[in-house]
C-alpha cells in the first residue's frame, strides 16, 4: 500500500510525454532491489520473474523515465566459467549497429533475455538498465587474438541499456571483477555513456568498479555527472556499507548515483538508493525484514555536465611534463588532472582586437629534476607561444587577451604560492585568494590591466632529503 501511495502522489509527466520536450530541470528515476533466487539448474533458461513482477508496479501510474535493476539479478552468482553458459547471450555492440530486440527478434540468435528486456522498456515507455552475461567470440576488434581465453571466447559481466522504444543503446563490460570465475575482464577498460532526452548523459559502472579509476574516475574526468550502478554488494562496516559508500561517492564527486543492489540476508547484501548532491532516497533492509522486492522512486535534478578533462596533451614547461587542455571557447569550465592533483578553471575572455592567442590550462604533480630536485604540484593558466599545442609551455612575455577567471586546485601541501602575470611582465594583485584546511586553494581575478601571460598556483612539497626547498 505504501508503494502504491508513492506512485499515486507523483505528479509528473509520463516518459512518453517528455520524450520530445528535451532536457528538463528534473526527471524521475527508479531502482529495484530484489531477493536473489538461485536457479538450481544453470543450463535451463531462466524466467525473468523478478523483473516482470517489479514492472507490474508501473501499471499503477506513469512517471519513472529510467529504471535500474541490480547486478546478477537474472542468474545469480558463484558460477564456474562453464556452468554459467546457459545464461549467456551474445550482445551486439550498439556502437556498430542499431537494433531493437523487441521489434526485430530474429536478427540475432539466442537473444531471449535481450528480447524480453527490450519489450519491457518499450511496453512501459522508459529507459531500462539491467545486468546479464555476454558471450563474445575471439578476437575482439579491440584486442589481439593472443589475449583470447583458452576456450576461444570472452565472457563478460555486462550492463545493457534499452531506450524507451526498446532499442539497445549501450553495452558495458565490467572491468573490476570480484572473485567472478565465470567472467573475463575486457582487454581494454571501457568508458561507456548514453544520452537521454530528459536528463542528458549517463555513465555506466558495476559494483567493484566504484572503487577504481577505470571506469569511475575516468567517467568523472569526462564530466559525466549521472552514474548508473547495478551492484551485488556485501556490506562491510565500518567503512564500506552499501548506502554509506553510495552516498559518499555522490557527495564527494558531486554526482547523481542510481544504485540497485541484490538482497540476500545470509551474505549481508542489501542497500540501494537514488542519490544526488542534495538528497538521498535509499533502502537498507535490517536482519529479519521480509525478503521482498523494494522499488525506490525519486524526482531528481538534472545536473549540468561538468568540465571535461578528456582532451588533454602533454607538453614540456620548465622541464616538467605538464598535462594541458586548450581553452577552446570564449568562456567555459575546464579541468585537467595529473596524478592526484586536479586543476579546475572557470573563465571568460573579454572582447579583444581580433586576438587569436592560444591559452591552455596545465597541471603537474611530480618531481622536478633539472637545476634542483624537488617535489612540485602546480596549476597554471598560460598563454601559448604560438597557435599549436606544442608551443604551450614555451616562454612568453606579451599578450593581448584579458580574461576573468577562477583557478582552483586541491593540493597535498599548505605551501602554495599564487601569481598573476600580465603582458610585459606586469604583476597583478589577485582579486580573491582562498584556502581551506583540506588543501583546496582558489584564486579569482578580473579587471586585468593587460593581457594575461600566466596565472599560477605553485605548490611546493617540503620533505627531508630534498636538495632544495
Amino acid at each position: 500500500m505504501c508503494l502504491l501511495a508513492v506512485w499515486l502522489v507523483l505528479s509528473v509527466r509520463t516518459a512518453a510525454a517528455k520524450a520530445d520536450s528535451g532536457p528538463d530541470s528534473s526527471y524521475v528515476a527508479a531502482v529495484y532491489e530484489h531477493t536473489l533466487i538461485l536457479n538450481p539448474d544453470p543450463q535451463v533458461r531462466l524466467v525473468l520473474s523478478h523483473y516482470n513482477r517489479s514492472l507490474l508496479l508501473f501499471s499503477w501510474g506513469q512517471g519513472a523515465q529510467i529504471l535500474v535493476f541490480p547486478e546478477d539479478g537474472l542468474q545469480g552468482f558463484n558460477f564456474s566459467r562453464s556452468s554459467i553458459s546457459g545464461y549467456l547471450e551474445t550482445i551486439p555492440d550498439p556502437e556498430d549497429e542499431s537494433w531493437n530486440p523487441c521489434t526485430e527478434p530474429q536478427r540475432h540468435n539466442n537473444t531471449e533475455v535481450l528480447h524480453t528486456l527490450s519489450c519491457m522498456a518499450r511496453r512501459h515507455s522508459l529507459y531500462l538498465v539491467a545486468n546479464m552475461g555476454d558471450l563474445q567470440p575471439c578476437p575482439l576488434k579491440s584486442s589481439p587474438s593472443s589475449t583470447c581465453p583458452p576456450d576461444g571466447h570472452w565472457q563478460f559481466n555486462t550492463n545493457v541499456v534499452f531506450r524507451s522504444d526498446g532499442e539497445l543503446v549501450a553495452r558495458y563490460h565490467k572491468e573490476n571483477l570480484y572473485f567472478e570465475q565465470a567472467f573475463d575482464s575486457p582487454p581494454q577498460p571501457e568508458i561507456v555513456t548514453f544520452d537521454t532526452p530528459f536528463a542528458g548523459k549517463f555513465g555506466l559502472l558495476t559494483c567493484f568498479d566504484i572503487l577504481f579509476k577505470e571506469p569511475t574516475v575516468s567517467l568523472l574526468e569526462k564530466g559525466v555527472r549521472q552514474l548508473i550502478f547495478p551492484t551485488a554488494w556485501m556490506n562491510q562496516l565500518p567503512l564500506l556499507d552499501t548506502i554509506q559508500f553510495q552516498r559518499a561517492l555522490s557527495l564527494g564527486a558531486n554526482v547523481t548515483l542510481l544504485a540497485a543492489n541484490i538482497r540476500n540476508e545470509q551474505l549481508i547484501m542489501t542497500g540501494s538508493g537514488i542519490y544526488t548532491p542534495f538528497s538521498a532516497t535509499y533502502h537498507h533492509a535490517q536482519k529479519g525484514d521480509p525478503e521482498e522486492g523494494k522499488l525506490l522512486v525519486a524526482t531528481v535534478p538534472v545536473l549540468e555536465t561538468a568540465a571535461s578533462s578528456s582532451h588533454t596533451f602533454i607538453s614540456s614547461m620548465m622541464y616538467d611534463m605538464f598535462k594541458f587542455s586548450i581553452l577552446s571557447e570564449t568562456e567555459g569550465k575546464l579541468s585537467v588532472c595529473d596524478d592526484d592533483l586536479c586543476c579546475h578553471l572557470q573563465y571568460r575572455k573579454l572582447p579583444q582586437n581580433s586576438s587569436t592567442e592560444l591559452y591552455a590550462l596545465g597541471a603537474f604533480a611530480g618531481t622536478h629534476t633539472v637545476n634542483g630536485r624537488y617535489a612540485l604540484q602546480a596549476c597554471a593558466l598560460i598563454r601559448c607561444a604560438g597557435l599549436e599545442e606544442d608551443s604551450c609551455g614555451r616562454p612568453v612575455e606579451e599578450a593581448e587577451t584579458k580574461m576573468d577567471f577562477q583557478l582552483e586546485g586541491k593540493f597535498g601541501t599548505k605551501y602554495v604560492y599564487p601569481s598573476v602575470l600580465a603582458s610585459h611582465l606586469v604583476l597583478e594583485q589577485p582579486e580573491h585568494l582562498g584556502k581551506t584546511a583540506d588543501g583546496r586553494v582558489t584564486m579569482k581575478h578580473s579587471n586585468m590591466s593587460g593581457g594575461l601571460v600566466t596565472a599560477c598556483l605553485y605548490g611546493r612539497i617540503c620533505s627531508q632529503g630534498a636538495s632544495s626547498f
